[in-house]
């Protein structure tokens, strides 16, 4: 396979993950003014974990033998997913989601940065400058000292990070990790902050529509 073919088949891919987030994004935040966020994100996450394992075991990827490398790796990566989740989630039930959207437009140039910082991946002249001026709009969106500005964009910025950071951890693992068995560890790990967060918090009974909205 070229790596013009990787690379287009792993933008196809981004571009479809992107749609599910987006869709996902808009179900929660319709969510949140009538379930608390973690009673929403454990039960989405236990009904994450059945699908997954049910993909696991008909990919036949549900194993547990990796070097203990692979699993720090992937610990680290369950750790990031965990604050993104938080993060991102508490801003979004705080916030307008066009305001988490675009702070969360910086995304993919923290990935790239990181990226050159800590993976030694090379950026051009050209990347560099649309970096720059990514996050200058980053600051435009969230104009600190401005009136409309909250701690929730920091909430919001934390996300950013954390996810990068599990981004970039993904790509020391081994490509014998699979990737339906990390998403599986991540959705325990998730659905483990779901959990916890509901011992302290309300929890309330759902609606028809908010039922459906969880599927």
């Amino acid at each position: 396979m070229t790596p013009f073919s990787e690379n287009l088949r792993g933008a196809a891919l981004m571009m479809g993950g992107m749609c599910a987030y987006t869709v996902n994004d808009a179900f929660m935040k319709a969510l949140s003014d009538e379930v608390p966020l973690f009673e929403a994100v454990l039960l989405r996450g236990i009904g994450a974990i059945i699908c997954l394992v049910i993909m696991c075991k008909i990919l036949g990827q549900l194993r547990f033998n990796f070097p203990r490398r692979e699993w720090g790796l992937i610990i680290v990566r369950t750790l990031g997913e965990i604050g993104g989740t938080f993060f991102f989630l508490t801003a979004l039930f705080n916030m307008p989601i066009a305001n988490v959207s675009a702070i969360l437009q910086s995304l993919p140039l923290a990935v790239s940065l990181s990226a050159m910082v800590f993976l030694g991946e090379p950026l051009g002249w050209r990347r560099m400058a649309a970096i720059s001026v990514g996050f200058a709009g980053v600051l435009l969106i969230i104009q600190p000292g401005g009136a409309d500005f909250n701690h929730y964009s920091l909430y919001a910025l934390c996300a950013v990070a954390c996810v990068t950071l599990r981004d970039i951890v993904v790509r020391r693992m081994s490509r014998d990790v699979p990737s339906v068995f990390v998403a599986l560890i991540a959705a325990i790990g998730v659905t483990l902050l779901g959990a916890v967060g509901t011992m302290f918090t309300e929890t309330v009974a759902l609606s028809p529509k908010a039922s459906f909205q969880l599927m």
